[in-house]
């Protein structure tokens, strides 16, 4: 349970990708920048002057107050769940300077991944997982964050407490599966049919680099394809998730921790930063850092 619903997101952008391509992303107007749309905040395509997408990103970014002599710092720090082995060495190297590292995982508290041990077992899951890596060419993120350094802090819910919000949520596994399936065949039933035939032609060509830019477009609009996985209240998924992380983080700063990044899907940072910028915890938004987490070259 807990690998199935860690990668809900990244199924949820792969079933898009199934009925568009990065052509239908609207581009920037101006050259050599980011292209511009409402779920870039966070993640985003950078494209060349000829309006080409040439890499996938998520960001860094900074939020602050001040408390007196010092200053509190949170890093809301979005990742993809697969991507370059580059873009993961760079956050290792990133994460060294926190005095907490708060992070996602759907698991037991208390429960730790050692680098590259290998999990034991198939299931639909991990063969996407692997499918998708030996596609596109990259890497799983459980591969090589190094999750077991001491200043890293679980930050998520255990598979028990994700089952229990689930349930008073009205939802399910299977239900947040077919509302991504019906959403796909919806899309599909819409497009002229050249998006499809540019999937299957990227598919079938064996290019990486042409395919990754098929898929990265959805990567881009993760936040859009979770909306589809709401309950009654929200989804437990981000918004519930997201309050289980914040509870970590209330605890955290009682503890006199200064400086702490939360290292989240970056579809959940939206939402996250909506209660940075609240009337609880009154943070300044500040610097971004970009990384590459694609090369779409």
């Amino acid at each position: 349970m807990p690998k199935a619903l860690f990668c809900l997101p990244l199924i949820a952008s792969l079933l898009m990708a199934l009925s568009t391509n990065a052509d239908d992303t609207p581009r920037s107007k101006k050259n050599g920048q980011a292209s511009k749309s409402e779920n870039d905040r966070f993640v985003r395509l950078l494209k060349d002057k000829a309006g080409k997408a040439v890499a996938l990103q998520t960001s860094t970014t900074r939020y602050t107050r001040k408390e007196g002599a010092s200053e509190l710092v949170v890093d809301l720090i979005g990742v993809v769940h697969i991507g370059e082995q580059k873009y993961y060495d760079q956050l290792n190297k990133q994460f060294v300077q926190y005095d907490a590292l708060l992070y996602e995982l759907v698991a037991p508290e208390g429960t730790r991944i050692v680098k590259g041990q290998k999990r034991g077992g198939f299931n639909p899951i991990s063969g996407l997982q692997n499918g998708m890596k030996s596609m596109l060419g990259l890497e799983f993120q459980l591969d090589h964050i190094e999750y077991s350094r001491k200043n890293f802090v679980h930050a998520d819910m255990s598979p028990t407490e994700m089952a229990k919000s689930m349930s008073e949520n009205e939802e399910s596994v299977a239900k947040m599966f077919f509302k991504a399936i019906g959403s796909s065949m919806a899309m599909q039933g819409q497009s002229s049919g050249l998006s499809d035939v540019k999937l299957m032609s990227a598919v079938l060509s064996g290019d990486k680099a042409r395919l990754r830019r098929v898929m990265a477009s959805q990567m881009q609009n993760m936040d859009q394809a979770l909306v589809m996985f709401n309950g009654k209240e929200g989804s437990t998924i981000i918004t519930h998730r997201n309050a289980k992380c914040f509870e970590i983080l209330d605890r955290e700063i009682k503890l006199g921790k200064k400086k702490i990044g939360v290292f989240y899907g970056a579809g959940h940072l939206a939402d996250m930063e909506k209660r940075l910028l609240g009337k609880k915890y009154k943070m300044t938004a500040g610097k971004q850092t970009w990384y590459t987490a694609w090369n779409l070259k």
